[in-house]
């Protein structure tokens, strides 16, 4: 059924430049336009319901995002799927939350290979007070999701980012929305497979490591973590499931 205006402007909630980006995102992200021109401005006002400021500020996020490029005489053109910034939380939310991938979760959990170990080993070497606090509340929190008494997959990801930002790098700490984002479905995916909580032990083994300032004991456990993962994502690449369902953390 087609959305009258009134009906589609109500839709997009009540901050309508944010909602408008989400819909207009989310139908580039599934192909919406691949056989037919991007709506200019006028049209999707008309259509939304919208101003054309909203509708002009939701695009013009869009293009930032890498998603859409305006041109002089061509209006305003869908970019491949190359051109989009990956790294943006909203651009990995469309797409995971598009017709669910395997592989796009198998990426994924590459970079995690590539980028968290290395952040548990600078974790160890740098992180002060505050950054042994934030982890120790992670693991805390994980303890407590085990006993029901926090929500497992906030406290698995609270630990992993956690991590991230005691590495004192920058742009270590620039993946959090990434990593938060993308670890919702992983998480959701694995535990599918295993059905139960995250490995406490080998979480904690990280945190001890890292206590320990032992780069090579931080980065050696937490690369185990994530290897179970992408074994768990080998085995069961033929899996059909919707990762949109909550479920128990096993990473």
């Amino acid at each position: 059924m087609v959305l009258d205006p009134l009906e589609m402007r109500h839709s997009l909630g009540r901050n309508l430049t944010h909602g408008m980006l989400d819909h207009l995102g989310k139908q580039i992200v599934i192909g919406a336009f691949e056989n037919t021109p991007f709506p200019t401005e006028a049209e999707l006002s008309k259509q939304l319901g919208v101003s054309r400021s909203v509708t002009r500020e939701a695009v013009k996020m869009l293009t930032a995002k890498g998603l859409l490029s305006a041109r002089p005489r061509q209006g305003t053109l869908v970019q491949p799927a190359a051109n989009w910034n990956l790294f943006d939380a909203d651009v990995l939310r469309w797409l995971l939350e598009r017709k669910f991938s395997i592989e796009l979760l198998s990426q994924f959990n590459q970079l995690r290979s590539a980028i968290e170990p290395a952040a548990a080993a600078l974790a160890a070497e740098n992180a002060d007070d505050e950054g042994f606090r934030a982890i120790d509340a992670g693991f805390a929190r994980m303890v407590a999701a085990e006993a029901g008494e926090d929500d497992t997959l906030s406290a698995d990801i609270a630990f992993h980012l956690a991590i991230l930002q005691a590495s004192a790098n920058p742009f270590f700490a620039q993946f959090r929305d990434v990593v938060a984002t993308a670890l919702r479905t992983s998480i959701r995916f694995t535990n599918r497979i295993k059905g139960r909580t995250a490995d406490l032990d080998a979480h904690k083994a990280v945190k001890t490591a890292i206590e320990a300032r032992d780069a090579t004991a931080a980065r050696a456990a937490m690369a185990m973590i994530i290897g179970d993962v992408n074994d768990l994502i080998t085995q069961h690449s033929d899996v059909s499931t919707d990762p949109g369902q909550d479920t128990q953390p096993v990473a």
